[in-house]
């Protein structure tokens, strides 16, 4: 049997860890049941709290007033985020408001 080709960085040394396939030239990891073409298909698509989804460069707006952690900031309902760009974790959503940068999670904004 021979190893996948990478399909991040197409290197061709790649080994299995159990579960997971491993490039050791990228450190790229993927499950051992993913072919090369089901490794993009499975991100997924980052939705707002009405169910419409957001892309890069999307404007949107807070549904609700949200505390800013370690802050006495409060993020107001209605507040406008211009050119959002979408990450990858917990908190989906990058923006600026006010000139100041939030990560935010999706289901506290709806599309504008």
């Amino acid at each position: 049997m021979t190893s996948p080709v990478c399909p991040a960085c197409k290197g061709e040394h790649v080994y299995s860890d159990g579960e997971n396939h491993v490039c050791p030239d990228c450190f790229h990891e993927w499950p051992l049941s993913a072919t090369g073409d089901e490794v993009g298909a499975t991100d997924a698509v980052v939705r707002d709290a009405n169910g419409t989804p957001l892309a890069d460069g999307d404007s949107v707006l807070l549904i609700k007033d949200l505390k800013v952690k370690g802050s006495s900031t409060t993020l107001k309902k209605g507040a406008k985020a211009k050119n959002i760009r979408l990450r990858d974790g917990d908190h989906e959503v990058d923006c600026k408001i006010d000139g100041i940068s939030y990560m935010l999670k999706a289901c506290f904004l709806k599309k504008a």
